[in-house]
């Protein structure tokens, strides 16, 4: 701070009373450069894909007219090249429109703490495939769990984490995404699941709850399934996926039992029919349960049935 022209050095002394010596130290180690796209690395394991949709294409062409109008996060490598955090899809729009060099924040970051922001950035995304936000719960929980296993982290929400509990970290990792603690353990156990099964998940062939049952099973036991599944073009239903988990905990699941189970018909399978109360009120007795309601029309029918049997069998004969 400055008066009439001469520097009392009060700005410094402000910002050291205001702010905290990680922030202070975390300033120093970002800066904001323009980076060629070719020196720039995938997130490794990057759970999220960068489809080639409607949505890209019309990324590309915002970013050919204005370029990219929202830096990406990178992280600096010992080799002198940048890692990937937050801006996968605006690097791959930038690399379909043409451009050298893409707009880039350069923060240094641990893995653990590269892992958490790569997640959290992603998981704001429209669309998240149930096999997306599965790997990224997963990947987020151990770098957390990791981050609780160091003694030198002292600040509040790390301190939490001290406790080795994994139930606290899903719970937190649940609250940042408005998914509960059990929600956040069934995305994770997900990641169990062999890909042609998790791709019928993303691809909503097999709902979310019963796929959570069949994590549970053995990869052979998976492989069966999958097998069956392609065969009939079935999938099983949550009552169907628990039965598999029950047989397969007491070691009693094979092919011929995954075929028997799959066979089942299912409730939403049955043909239902339906008719006007007051079309059958004339035909059906007074006083009946519903039960013997439909009883008798069943009769009734088997009784047409029968009639229209024998009127055929006479005409032919004739």
């Amino acid at each position: 701070m400055k008066k009439n022209g001469i520097d009392l050095g009060l700005r410094e002394a402000f910002d050291d009373l205001f702010s905290t010596q990680e922030d202070r130290d975390k300033a120093k180690r970002t800066f904001l450069r323009d980076i060629p796209v070719t020196e720039i690395a995938d997130f490794p394991d990057h759970p999220f894909k960068v489809r080639m949709d409607e949505d890209m294409e019309n990324l590309v062409e915002s970013v050919k007219e204005r370029g990219v109008l929202s830096p990406v996060l990178v992280r600096p490598l010992e080799d002198g090249s940048y890692q990937m955090v937050s801006g996968h899809r605006r690097k791959r729009a930038s690399e379909l429109a043409g451009l050298e060099t893409v707009p880039c924040i350069v923060r240094e970051l641990t893995d653990d703490e590269s892992t958490i922001l790569m997640v959290d950035s992603n998981l704001q995304r429209e669309k998240v495939l149930p096999s997306e936000r599965a790997h990224a719960y997963k990947m987020k929980l151990e770098a957390m769990k990791r981050q609780g296993e160091r003694t030198d982290l002292t600040s509040p929400p790390l301190v939490e984490k001290l406790s080795g509990k994994s139930a606290l970290t899903s719970t937190r990792i649940g609250k940042a995404t408005g998914d509960s603690y059990e929600q956040v353990r069934r995305y994770i156990r997900l990641t169990n699941l062999i890909p042609p099964l998790l791709d019928l998940v993303d691809e909503g062939k097999i709902a979310f709850r019963p796929a959570v049952e069949l994590s549970y099973l053995t990869e052979s036991e998976q492989s069966s399934l999958a097998e069956n599944i392609s065969y009939d073009e079935a999938t099983p239903s949550l009552a169907q996926a628990i039965k598999m988990k029950d047989f397969s905990r007491e070691g009693r699941l094979n092919p011929d039992v995954i075929l028997s189970i799959m066979s089942e018909e299912k409730p939403n399978q049955r043909e239902k029919y339906s008719f006007q109360a007051d079309r059958l009120r004339q035909y059906i007795p007074v006083g009946l349960s519903p039960q013997q309601r439909e009883d008798y029309v069943v009769k009734a029918l088997d009784y047409y049935k029968r009639v229209r049997e024998r009127q055929r069998a006479q005409n032919e004969a004739r």
